[in-house]
């Protein structure tokens, strides 16, 4: 494979890869955990799922050290230790035998998560390719996009044939035989940090408190808690609407082949356009999703365009999210700066969708937090228009 103008492909496939098996071997391999775990620890659905709150809440306290340092040409013993972590965490959740055992594991995996999942990927490309980055983070984005339709039925299988606790072992030796090697292998020759003398207005510190941070902040934590809120009660809604369960099933399903093939599109076409201007469009397509479902959620026709829109919108809005702040911001610091997002971002995704559940009511079903939703995606789809005015960088 040769390597692209501006960003190397080969380096970009093989973190691509790494990215597949981690988001599906412990993010989406979760919920195939909870029932096996439940019935062997004597747990509530309640009490188990309290795990993976705790590992986001791990991961969201430490993006912003894990940021930091990568900023000063870490990359490679980072995500190298993140996915020895992940071996460590995998192996310890095959021994649980108590709550108390689980819940650690989770917070040890949730760590393990902040140094190997989208962030700080996307700061290695971003500072390797300053001048490609976006097309990097697209590739890496599909290949994970793709992690659910492989590990779900991987992980269950492995479950099924082995039991959780063998499944977990063979699990974590796919991080051992490929994702140890490639973080160490293809992350060598970091580029340095770069001298921050004299360039005080250009400290992480400084830059937090910058308008456009700020705002790129409320853009990205907005969306996040959209993004959060809706998949736990889709079917839910879809239910309540009156569609056909076998429309229940069948849109939701759909969401991921529409995110994949949105990025597919990006790919191949973004630099027919401005990008910037694709950066203004992409965020709105959330809200006008929520306003279909709105408007037209007792109908499939309703439905199919909720699905078009919110697929394509969340499956662009990983890269207009993951690229914002080295676009508007600052690219010397773009690891830190995502990484202090990685908190408030972990807590909007815990609470939205309690939130949304909150704000259901027999009488209204969800119409009123659909509505807060959709003011919320205005609202932050908004903030990046203004941050896009106030860049701190030349466009």
């Amino acid at each position: 494979m040769t390597s692209a103008p501006g960003h190397d492909r080969r380096l970009v496939v093989w973190l691509s890869l790494a990215q597949l098996i981690t988001w599906g071997s412990v993010f989406y391999t979760f919920a195939l955990l909870l029932a096996p775990v439940e019935r062997e620890l004597g747990l509530t659905r309640a009490q188990s799922s309290f795990a993976f709150s705790l590992a986001l809440l791990a991961e969201g306290v430490f993006s912003y050290p894990v940021g930091r340092w990568i900023d000063r040409g870490h990359e490679r013993a980072v995500m190298t230790g993140g996915s020895v972590l992940v071996i460590a965490g995998l192996l310890l959740h095959a021994q649980v035998h108590s709550a108390a055992g689980f819940y650690a594991v989770w917070l040890l995996l949730g760590a393990a998560l902040a140094a190997t999942l989208y962030t700080p990927v996307f700061a290695v490309v971003t500072r390797r390719f300053p001048r490609d980055f976006r097309r990097a983070i697209i590739t890496l984005t599909f290949l994970g996009g793709l992690a659910s339709s492989v590990f779900i039925p991987l992980s269950a299988w492995l479950i099924a044939a082995l039991g959780w606790r063998q499944a977990l072992l063979a699990l974590a030796a796919i991080h051992v035989f490929v994702c140890v090697p490639i973080h160490f292998l293809c992350l060598r020759g970091a580029p340095p940090a770069r001298p921050t003398q004299h360039r005080e207005g250009h400290s992480p510190s400084v830059l937090l408190r910058s308008a456009p941070f700020l705002l790129i902040g409320v853009f990205v934590v907005g969306m996040m808690a959209i993004t959060a809120a809706i998949p736990p009660h889709l079917i839910s809604l879809l239910r309540e609407s009156g569609l056909p369960e076998a429309w229940v099933i069948a849109l939701p399903a759909a969401i991921g082949v529409m995110q994949v093939f949105a990025r597919l599109l990006l790919f191949f076409f973004e630099h027919r356009f401005d990008l910037h201007l694709a950066n203004r469009l992409i965020p709105f397509l959330i809200p006008l999703a929520l306003a279909a479902l709105i408007a037209g959620a007792t109908s499939p026709a309703g439905g199919l365009l909720f699905v078009l829109l919110y697929g394509m919108g969340n499956g662009m809005l990983t890269i207009v999210k993951g690229t914002a702040v080295a676009q508007y911001v600052n690219r010397e610091h773009v690891a830190a700066l995502n990484g202090a997002l990685g908190l408030p971002q972990a807590v909007a995704r815990a609470i939205a969708p309690l939130a949304l559940g909150v704000l259901w009511s027999p009488q209204v079903g969800y119409r009123w937090g659909l509505a807060v939703l959709l003011v919320a995606g205005i609202v932050a789809a908004l903030a990046l228009v203004l941050a896009q005015r106030r860049s701190l960088l030349p466009r």
